[in-house]
């Protein structure tokens, strides 16, 4: 589904609407990723493909009344969805390709991704691209509320050496696109992975 954006919006657009309903549990997950991500009060974060904006609420809460937030998606449904629950009031949400964001060179402190890393139609540019509007030394973050394994089983396939996502693989990957990985952890109820951008 990576290759294609208009299957994405079509993907994810038809299940905007029960999308929160479908995983009820994740809340805790995405809060508990956010605080260890390290945000400061004052920062400015972006949500990347942040979906229905399941993590704005713990983001906000990290950076606090001073900070910056953006969520930025590609699916109309999923904003509308996000801006339903009340999570624009959160920050505020961009509908953008975080392929060709519509953000200044390093103009933000962090970058807090869920589920997006799969469905980047080309992961090494795309994370340049998040690399781009990132000041040097600023963070990101790769987050799923389950790990590969489990993932993988309820997607009913296989995990292989080949999977982007796989230590040995990702971290290549985030060294040819301006981050350097700091953390991996790839658990049954988490994977979360933090960078550091390149100075």
């Amino acid at each position: 589904m990576s290759e294609d954006h208009t299957h994405v919006q079509e993907f994810f657009g038809a299940r905007a609407a029960d999308w929160d309903r479908k995983f009820p549990g994740d809340a805790p997950a995405f809060a508990t990723a956010v605080a260890e991500f390290g945000l400061r009060h004052g920062d400015r974060v972006l949500d990347a493909g942040c979906g229905t904006g399941r993590a704005l609420t713990a983001l906000r809460a990290a950076v606090g009344p001073a900070g910056t937030v953006l969520g930025a998606d590609l699916t109309p449904q999923m904003l509308a969805a996000a801006q339903r629950a009340g999570r624009g009031a959160e920050g505020t949400l961009l509908l953008a390709d975080v392929a060709r964001l519509p953000l200044r060179d390093g103009v933000l402190d962090a970058v807090f991704a869920a589920g997006l890393i799969a469905h980047l139609p080309d992961p090494g540019a795309n994370l340049r691209e998040l690399a781009r509007v990132v000041r040097p030394g600023g963070r990101l973050a790769l987050f799923h509320p389950i790990g590969r394994a489990a993932l993988a089983a309820r997607h009913g396939r296989e995990l292989t050496s080949e999977d982007m996502r796989a230590e040995h693989n990702l971290g290549p990957l985030l060294a040819g696109s301006g981050w350097e990985m700091t953390s991996y952890a790839d658990e049954d109820a988490r994977f979360l992975v933090l960078a550091v951008r390149h100075p």
